[in-house]
């Protein structure tokens, strides 16, 4: 899915179970994963472009991405690596876990992180950043449908409408 809806849905999870939960945090916390993944290549990237270092050919097409060769830049190699990290339900839950012992409750926005997870697991396939959610234990991936098929990406920016404006109705 893509990294906006993440945060919306983060967002209204947060607001229907509790309107005491910081939206923003929850937010966050849903973008969080892809963050954690892309921003560091992304900027790299850009940069390198804008520099020259860099062009439109030497970066690899979507479905070239996953998983990548020996012969990618080191770069989506390093996104890959992190794409793993965030996108596990293990370190989630390990994180969680952490965050819970120190701050003896649990911080239930870091939830739009595990939502985020949830999401993406059907909605990424073989071609394109299956989620990893079971990383390190296994290397287990769903071969789901892309979230950047016009009729899923109407869909849920429809049903995100729709959620949205019954959370309006509600407060």
């Amino acid at each position: 899915m893509d990294i906006f809806s993440h945060g919306l849905w983060a967002g209204a999870g947060a607001k229907a179970v509790n309107l005491k939960l910081n939206f923003w945090l929850a937010f966050f916390w849903g973008v969080f994963p892809d963050l954690f993944a892309f921003a560091i290549p992304f900027v790299w990237v850009i940069t390198n472009l804008i520099l020259g270092n860099l062009t439109p050919a030497d970066l690899p097409r979507p479905e070239e991405s996953e998983p990548p060769s020996q012969n990618t830049l080191w770069i989506f190699r390093l996104a890959s690596s992190l794409y793993n990290l965030s996108h596990s339900l293990v370190v989630f839950f390990l994180i969680f876990g952490i965050v819970f012992i120190i701050f003896k409750r649990p911080f239930w926005e870091m939830s739009g992180w595990l939502l985020h997870i949830l999401f993406d697991i059907p909605t990424h396939s073989y071609r394109f950043f299956p989620t990893p959610f079971l990383w390190p234990l296994s290397g287990f991936k769903l071969d789901g449908f892309s979230w950047a098929h016009p009729w899923f990406i109407a869909l849920n920016y429809g049903t995100l409408l729709i959620v949205y404006w019954f959370l309006r109705k509600r407060s």
